[in-house]
């Protein structure tokens, strides 16, 4: 018999959950026996894989010793380089100025080196994350930004603060402005584009449409021109929904693409700015929150500024 207490990381969620993260080599078919014939209970009694867990829960395994062997202390975020550009950081948060080229979760390309690598390891060294001493949880990042693209990426570095900025993310309580270099001169200095999105998994590209299909979504682009220059024009952009690639593909269809992007961009342009980066970056952010912002309400009305974007500096 063994025994864990949840940890203020490890409440308010699920039984299943909880253990999927804790036991990664533990077939799902076999938690589930373990939890139907008791071998697994909470706080002394019987349990479902719906059991939400509180924190000071005690649970009670009677399983396989094997599971409960300990990881290796050489973990794999401590291969990438703790090099990272910060805007804001506090006890529950960090605020990230991503960099174009870097991407922001591992892939099957580039197994350690990754923003949120970057973030773990900042924080291990800082005595701030150390996967011993949790059971389900690890500093993760709320939003995403691609790799060819710069600009502010949210860390959380408690689990708590994960719920509550995934909550405003998905509810649009958090704000986030993009600048971006357009190719040509915008005949409506501002405006809000509607169209539709399909989005093509094998080709990694997406199709706009001024119609909708069975399989496309409702894409809606706010903008605003902020300078014109030498043929280019500086965009703010305010995306009123998330899609794969909004912002170049919906530039790219009413015939004003993004200087530097190579998947629906203009050749002739990229190659006379010589780019390898898309001209795109998430600037700032707002947090403006119409429910409680529970252990994050302090940041309620603020708004965050990456301090240089490179093609503003150099083009305008």
């Amino acid at each position: 018999m063994r025994t864990l207490v949840v940890g203020k990381n490890d409440g308010d969620q699920r039984l299943d959950k909880f253990l999927t993260k804790k036991f990664k080599t533990m077939p799902k078919s076999l938690m589930y026996k373990y939890i139907r014939k008791k071998c697994i209970k909470v706080n002394g009694k019987k349990c479902d894989i719906d059991t939400r867990l509180s924190e000071g829960d005690v649970l009670t395994f009677f399983i396989k010793d094997e599971f409960f062997e300990p990881s290796a202390e050489s973990y794999d975020f401590m291969k990438a380089p703790v090099k990272l550009d910060i805007i804001y950081e506090d006890k529950q948060i960090i605020l990230l100025n991503k960099k174009p080229g870097l991407i922001v979760h591992p892939d099957e390309n580039y197994h350690f080196d990754s923003l949120i690598a970057r973030v773990q390891h900042y924080l291990y060294d800082k005595g701030e994350y150390d996967p011993k001493d949790e059971n389900s949880f690890a500093p993760a990042l709320v939003n995403r930004i691609d790799r060819n693209t710069g600009g502010i990426v949210i860390a959380a570095k408690t689990a708590e603060a994960l719920r509550v900025l995934n909550q405003k993310l998905r509810d649009r309580e958090l704000h986030k402005f993009y600048l971006c270099a357009a190719v040509g001169k915008f005949r409506e200095k501002e405006a809000l584009l509607t169209a539709y999105l399909e989005k093509n998994e094998k080709q990694n590209r997406v199709y706009i449409s001024p119609k909708s299909t069975p399989d496309s979504k409702t894409i809606k682009t706010k903008y605003k021109v902020l300078a014109e220059k030498n043929g280019l024009s500086l965009l703010e952009v305010d995306l009123l929904t998330g899609r794969t690639h909004q912002i170049r593909a919906h530039m790219a269809y009413i015939g004003h693409p993004l200087v530097g992007d190579g998947k629906y961009g203009k050749n002739e342009v990229n190659r006379k700015y010589g780019q390898k980066w898309q001209a795109l970056y998430s600037y700032k952010l707002v947090f403006d929150f119409t429910t409680d912002g529970g252990a994050l309400e302090y940041l309620n009305g603020r708004t965050f500024t990456a301090p240089e974007v490179w093609f503003v500096k150099e083009w305008f």
